[in-house]
């Protein structure tokens, strides 16, 4: 499996699963070089699943988010090495209270480059010792991703106070603000 790296713009894209997805689409919104991110499913059997049907953990699908940013301004390791710290990559199959195989840590590359990228960063994470757990974080080729339903998209933008948001993406958002300020498109 070998897909274009970057569309016809330069912008390349990365396929991410790190539990609920409106935690990643946040996290990522506030990353420099970040031009967009779009939550949908990918890694299952059903085809354009809904988030029903995703949620009852049947479909073999995972909560994911496409990130489409610009490799002149971030690099897609550092792409991932954002990823592996908004989420546990320790986890098996659950993030926090969201349980189930459609919250798993997934890395779904496009190509032998983006898969060799996310094999040495796990092995450099692992021997850093960075987790008291082994990572189990899949490495997976991309098969078909689908889109969200449009009431997904900017959940925490548009809904910032609901307790999940102020229980769960908050907190996250805050890690990566200290941990990658000078990742950050706007200084707090």
């Amino acid at each position: 499996m070998s897909q274009n790296l970057t569309d016809k713009n330069g912008v390349e894209i990365a396929t991410l699963a790190a539990g609920c997805f409106w935690c990643t689409e946040a996290a990522f919104s506030i990353i420099k070089g970040v031009e967009r991110i779009e939550p949908g499913y990918t890694g299952g059997t059903v085809t354009n699943p809904s988030y029903e049907e995703v949620s009852t953990g049947t479909t073999g699908h995972a909560e994911a988010a496409q990130i489409y940013f610009d490799p002149k301004v971030i690099s897609y390791k550092e792409i991932l090495e954002i990823f592996f710290t908004v989420h546990d990559p320790t986890s098996l199959n659950r993030q926090g209270a969201d349980i189930g195989t459609q919250y798993r840590s997934a890395i779904f590359y496009r190509n032998k480059q983006q898969k060799e990228v996310a094999e040495k960063l796990i092995a450099e994470l692992t021997e850093e010792g960075i987790w008291d757990k082994t990572i189990v974080t899949e490495v997976v080729p991309l098969q078909t991703f689908y889109n969200a339903e449009t009431y997904h998209k900017d959940y925490y933008k548009k809904h910032p106070k609901e307790p999940y948001c102020q229980a769960v993406i908050a907190p996250k958002i805050a890690k990566l603000q200290h941990r990658f300020i000078d990742k950050i498109k706007v200084p707090l």
